[in-house]
């Protein structure tokens, strides 16, 4: 009986311990159900982000990429278009001399057939008998024989000129029919160019306004951004071992006359406009998402023209690299470099020298978030230095 009063006392004192370890339990699982909950929405988040990140900058850099090829084609038209029109200028100018030619030769054949039928064939025949001497016959004979070839002659410019001017005529007209043609060409390309701008904007306004979509495309420039670093150094490593085996060969490390380093705070701006990005981190406002930029962006028209800020070899080329667009980079000697990014054209080719404010490219759009801009940075080796300090 007293065993039984003890497990019984026992049982009775264990089962608060029971509930509150099961209670405990209980809890943990439910925890641990929320953890696995909230690590498989975040997998799906991600997922969905992964999609949406090369769908975000994707549909733009097609856009992007089509709006530079219109814009390609429509200089190509107005390039054509200005051409026909000095042609078609100079070809009414020949028309013009011609038609002047014509009247003259047929006014003097006028004269001519005038001068025949007035006196008919029998004034030759007069003049020929009306001789003294046999000398005098021949003569008046050699003169009637230059007449009738210089009449002959009139009768063919006459024939050609009206030969030439109708061959202009037909130029002149295949010239205006191109200039329509072109014109019409040129108008579709406008027409087609509005609504890609307007089809960029829309894409560009999703990207800064949804949170999901600006993460995506921040995830991307962040990649751009590293694939640009990782090409600087592979060019900042190229450099240091061509000077490493011009050492071993006993020579110096090819010198530079630009003297980058001491344009601290006085090189001009590469483009004149509204500064839309400073070197460093830049938060959205709404999001509170951080990017880091190494460079400026410089808001401009496009084409406006971009100009070296010093004098340097172009080192790099590329008419696509990822959010960057077309570049170019520009060696200045000492492991100083600048690069210019978001062009709509590159004006400049690799190995070539250029001079302080020569341009080398135009102002684009493309991979931008902010419009029409240019990119730049300043680059010492592997680390990019902030412009504005190199800017005056």
């Amino acid at each position: 009986m007293r065993r039984r009063l003890t497990l019984a006392l026992a049982a009775c004192l264990l089962m608060p311990a029971l509930a509150i370890a099961q209670d405990s339990l209980d809890a943990k699982r439910r925890e641990l159900e929320a953890l696995q909950q909230q690590a498989r929405e975040n997998r799906e988040a991600a997922r969905k982000l992964a999609g949406k990140e090369s769908q975000a900058l994707g549909q733009l850099k097609q856009t992007d990429r089509a709006l530079r090829n219109t814009r390609g084609r429509l200089a190509s038209l107005g390039r054509r278009r200005k051409n026909l029109g000095v042609q078609l200028e100079q070809t009414r100018g020949s028309l013009q001399t011609s038609i002047q030619s014509l009247g003259n030769a047929q006014q003097r054949l006028a004269q001519r057939l005038r001068s025949i039928y007035k006196f008919g064939p029998a004034r030759e025949l007069e003049v020929l008998l009306s001789q003294q001497s046999f000398a005098q016959l021949l003569a008046r004979w050699d003169f009637l024989l230059m007449v009738a070839e210089q009449d002959r002659q009139l009768v063919e410019e006459v024939r050609e000129r009206k030969e030439d001017v109708e061959t202009l005529q037909t130029r002149l007209q295949g010239h205006l029919t191109q200039i329509e043609r072109t014109t019409r060409q040129t108008t579709a390309e406008n027409q087609r160019l509005a609504r890609l701008r307007d089809q960029r904007a829309d894409q560009v306004t999703s990207i800064q306004t949804q949170r999901q979509n600006y993460e995506a495309a921040a995830a991307e420039l962040e990649r751009s951004a590293r694939a640009l670093q990782r090409l600087l150094t592979q060019l900042e490593q190229k450099r240091k071992s061509r000077e490493a085996q011009r050492r071993a060969e006993g020579q110096q490390p090819q010198p530079y006359s630009g003297d980058f380093a001491r344009g601290q705070g006085s090189l001009d701006w590469p483009v004149r406009g509204e500064l839309v990005g400073r070197f460093g981190p830049e938060t959205h406002p709404r999001f509170g998402t951080t990017i880091n930029n190494n460079g400026i962006d410089i808001s401009a028209a496009v084409g406006t023209p971009v100009r070296a800020v010093a004098a340097g070899t172009v080192e790099y080329t590329s008419d696509d690299f990822a959010s960057y667009g077309p570049i170019v980079i520009i060696n200045h000697g000492d492991g100083y470099r600048t690069l210019y990014a978001h062009l709509s054209d590159i004006l400049v080719s690799t190995g070539q020298t250029v001079t302080a404010g020569q341009v080398v490219g135009r102002v684009g759009e493309t991979g931008s978030l902010k419009g029409p801009v240019l990119h730049f940075e300043v680059r010492q080796g592997d680390s990019a230095l902030n412009p504005e300090q190199w800017l005056r």
